[in-house]
């Protein structure tokens, strides 16, 4: 078997060629697909307009004239839920925010108690109810008392931002700024349990009757699955 120097050089020259056209055309494909997705990503609306999720306080006022001195039944239902509420979406703590230098400030001490009582009938026990004071500008003014505890919701936007022409971006394609927003502040808005956008919720456990009763069908060899009728259950009206 005979070779040549030359030959051998002539085809590691050729290789060597071709492994930098490969690297070259892979640096190029890379680079475009980095640009493709900084694309789809500059004119995507979830990405230009996130839902998030923060810790913001619900809020509850009500409303107190310069002579009540009894919590009515009404608003007591409505502490009693909202007190229920707390339990659900936040820690269980409710802070009662009453007004200062105002002029229903007699009233408001007078019904603090029973705003209390309602929060226990609520479930919020009393070590988880804190009483604070707001300042009150105009002194002539009937301030509420406020109701608040921290819930994690869910937000979207500001919407309605137009920074530049709606119709800069037809010749290129691309979506107007505000494209999107209502539909992500929508979203955001009807979730119950904005944990829902992070992760789903655990499954419940299994039927275990159902479960030994598909198992002993199996064992004796009979059909496990469930019988279906066509057209059973069903009519049509003349």
């Amino acid at each position: 078997m005979s070779f040549s120097y030359a030959s051998l050089f002539s085809s590691s020259l050729k290789a060597g060629f071709c492994l930098v056209a490969m690297a070259t055309l892979s640096g190029c494909k890379s680079s475009n697909d980095t640009g493709q997705l900084g694309y789809m990503a500059a004119n995507d609306y979830a990405l230009r307009h996130p839902i998030v999720l923060t810790e913001q306080p619900e809020v509850l006022d009500l409303p107190v004239g310069p002579a009540t001195r009894n919590l009515n039944r009404h608003i007591a239902d409505s502490v009693t839920a909202f007190a229920m509420q707390s339990r659900k979406n936040g820690n269980g703590r409710v802070e009662i925010q009453v007004p200062a230098g105002a002029g229903n400030e007699a009233a408001v001490h007078a019904i603090v108690p029973a705003i209390r009582t309602a929060l226990n009938s609520g479930g919020v026990p009393a070590n988880r109810i804190v009483t604070r004071s707001y300042s009150v500008e105009n002194a002539s003014a009937d301030a509420p008392i406020r109701l608040s505890y921290a819930r994690v919701m869910a937000s979207a936007g500001p919407c309605g931002e137009w920074p530049e022409n709606i119709g800069g971006g037809v010749n290129q394609n691309t979506d107007y700024h505000n494209f999107g927003c209502a539909t992500q502040a929508n979203l955001a808005a009807m979730v119950s349990n904005p944990a829902d956008l992070i992760t789903p919720r655990a499954s419940t456990p299994g039927d275990q009757m159902r479960r030994a009763m598909v198992y002993e069908k199996y064992r004796v060899g009979e059909v496990t699955a469930s019988e279906y009728k066509e057209g059973e259950g069903a009519s049509v009206s003349e």
